[in-house]
């Protein structure tokens, strides 16, 4: 008879959102957005609601699709990129934003641009990394600095997607999982 101890674990570890970098670059895009939005959008409007729910729902998939990961990859690709489709129309909504107000967009390498970027490399970065740019600026520097954000973490979450995938297509899912552990159990029980 085989122990416990040597079957495989039938849900893994799941959760640790707060560690991945994705999710910390969105809460970021979260908490800029919504300074931006009540600084320069007028709090009636739709669009201040619907920026803020765009980067809320960025945050929050990431959030409840590793929570799912233990019993469903599939849940958990489909909520990881439910999260970059949200944060893509956020990025539209400051995109127009610049546009509608006659403001220029940074280019890639805009220094300003860079400026912003290098910063997603310091160890302990949050909110307050960017605070200055945020809420000591004017619209289009604040614009800016939350779509190179946007681009920081979309492109942190297209490559968890594609790790995901990889992970997915190599060890299968949490169905294949508790089919291959019942044929072990039956197995190892005769």
């Amino acid at each position: 008879m085989t122990d416990q101890n040597d079957l495989p674990q039938l849900i893994p570890p799941h959760g640790g959102y707060r560690e991945l970098q994705s999710y910390q670059m969105a809460e970021i895009v979260y908490d800029a957005t919504i300074v931006f939005c009540d600084r320069f959008i007028d709090r009636r409007s739709r669009t201040h609601d619907q920026m803020v729910q765009a980067a809320r729902s960025g945050k929050q998939n990431i959030a409840e699709g590793s929570m799912a990961s233990g019993t469903s990859k599939k849940t958990e690709l489909k909520l990881i990129g439910v999260a970059r489709a949200s944060l893509e129309e956020l990025l539209l909504d400051f995109q127009d934003y610049l546009r509608q107000k006659g403001l220029p967009l940074w280019s890639k390498d805009n220094p300003n641009a860079k400026e912003v970027r290098k910063l997603c490399y310091q160890k302990d970065k949050s909110y307050l990394t960017y605070k200055t740019y945020l809420e000591a600026s004017l619209p289009e520097v604040a614009a800016n600095t939350i779509i190179c954000l946007i681009h920081q973490t979309n492109y942190l979450l297209d490559q968890q997607l594609r790790a995901l995938e990889k992970e997915f297509l190599k060890n299968g899912g949490f169905t294949e999982r508790l089919y291959r552990t019942r044929s072990q159990m039956r197995k190892t029980s005769k």
